[in-house]
């Protein structure tokens, strides 16, 4: 993993991009110095329009997901965003290099060349996202612990990086259960540092319960980290490979006693005008669209338009959040809240479009101009569930020491939650959000809202 702006990258995504940008520019700029007859081209210019094709494309794989770290797709599913990543890549190639002031047939040369390329990369693409064979970047992992949270972290480990090779378990001497297979326990009779040595070990998982008593060996762990090995807790580990804070690693000192939750002016004043300048943009960009909902709603089901609701904000203070009416006007008629669900009996036919495309959501750019939200926070709730899931959910209240938001870190890494159990899985985003927010995390998440609006990701 790679840290850039505070935020965790996986190094074969940053390989990929890398990858995809530099290679159809290279195909391009060594096409037109073959036809080019030693210096009829401008090169720069050449690689210029080149560049900027790659950097469309990057875009457009980004919003497709062919950079997710996702392995529950089957190879059908890989392979249909690479094919509509190539009908979207022919016409912009087309647009790309026809401002080229080149003859036809060269420029149409070097079009095939950056197609080419861009087929080759996503050819290899597919390929790689469901081959079981070693990968240059693959990651020798030892897991010191044998009981339930080393077992906990070697599944979450297999499901989540198919490049790491987990060497084996090495047993804690203070545990008394072995929860992980017996032909995965790594003997005890090379000392833990000998044994990271001799199976090439590039990082160590501490997955222990219970570490008082002289339960780690803190002088090996100390060694290990020394010689190059990377030591890692449960806590750690999560953030950095899967975006969360996961609630089953998290201790109160390593909230307290690590990095990130800052909370300082800059932050703040630099996130508000950000909030300002792009909730204005949007708001006057989407006034067509929001005017046409609006009749639409109205022509379906009557007045009203908007839906005000009382939600929890920043530090618990109450506001009322405004959304574009997606149900039926009499939808909690008995007055008792209930969790939206997938196909909602309560939820128009105007409603069930504008979910699925967030139109829904638009009104709520005024909440963020007026203080009361921010553009990329954790999702606001209703009174009545922050009540239950503070009661059930350990450091659920952490969410609300910043501004809810209209996207966010949990709404891009997960599908829609309608259960306490989900809200437990989008907590673990949100914290991770609250810990490591910046203005780079932001713009990304933004970015990546685009994306999951257009394939439709947690429509309800």
């Amino acid at each position: 993993m790679i840290k850039v702006f505070n935020h965790w990258f996986h190094r074969k995504t940053i390989a990929q991009v890398a990858v995809d940008l530099m290679f159809p520019v290279v195909c391009v700029i060594l096409a037109a110095m073959w036809i080019g007859g030693g210096g009829r081209f401008e090169l720069e210019k050449v690689a210029f329009y080149a560049v900027i094709f790659a950097l469309t494309m990057i875009v457009f794989n980004t919003w497709l997901g062919i950079y997710q770290r996702v392995h529950s797709r089957t190879r059908e599913e890989t392979r249909a965003r690479a094919v509509l990543s190539l009908y979207l890549a022919i016409p912009l190639a087309y647009g790309v290099f026809y401002l080229l002031s080149v003859a036809e047939v060269d420029r149409n040369f070097m079009l095939l060349s950056g197609l080419a390329a861009l087929f080759t990369t996503l050819l290899r693409r597919v390929h790689s996202a469901h081959s079981q064979s070693g990968s240059i970047l693959s990651h020798r992992v030892l897991v010191f612990g044998v009981g339930e949270e080393a077992e906990n972290v070697g599944r979450v480990l297999r499901k989540s990086d198919p490049d790491i090779q987990i060497v084996g378990f090495y047993p804690c001497a203070t545990e008394t259960e072995i929860v992980v297979p017996a032909q995965v326990v790594l003997s005890q009779q090379m000392s833990l540092s000998d044994t990271a040595q001799s199976l090439k070990v590039d990082e160590i998982i501490v997955a222990v319960r219970e570490r008082r008593g002289g339960a780690l060996p803190l002088r090996e762990l100390l060694d290990c980290k020394l010689s190059g090995v990377r030591v890692l807790d449960l806590a750690s580990y999560f953030e950095r490979a899967l975006g969360q804070l996961r609630l089953d690693s998290l201790r109160v000192g390593w909230l307290i006693f690590g990095e990130g939750f800052r909370q300082n002016w800059r932050r703040t004043s630099i996130k508000r005008l950000f909030d300002v300048l792009v909730a204005s943009s949007l708001l006057v960009l989407s006034l067509p669209v929001m005017l046409l909902t609006a009749i639409l709603i109205v022509l379906e089901d009557g007045f009203s338009v908007f839906y005000r609701q009382e939600r929890v904000g920043l530090d618990g203070r109450l506001f009322k959040v405004i959304k574009f009416r997606s149900m039926f006007n009499d939808a909690e008629s008995d007055g008792k809240p209930r969790w939206a669900t997938l196909d909602d009996d309560r939820v128009t036919r105007v409603g069930r479009l504008i979910r699925k495309l967030r139109i829904d959501e638009l009104p709520q750019l005024y909440n963020v101009l007026v203080g009361d939200m921010s553009l990329v926070g954790p999702r606001p709730e209703r009174p009545y569930f922050v009540d239950q899931l503070t009661r059930d959910i350990p450091f659920y209240a952490v969410r609300h020491s910043v501004k809810p938001g209209l996207t966010g870190w949990a709404q891009v890494m997960y599908q829609y939650g309608a259960t306490v159990e989900d809200s437990v899985q989008k907590l673990q985003y949100d914290l991770y959000y609250v810990k490591n927010h910046t203005l780079f995390l932001d713009i990304l998440i933004l970015f990546q809202t685009v994306g999951v609006v257009l394939t439709g990701k947690g429509a309800r």
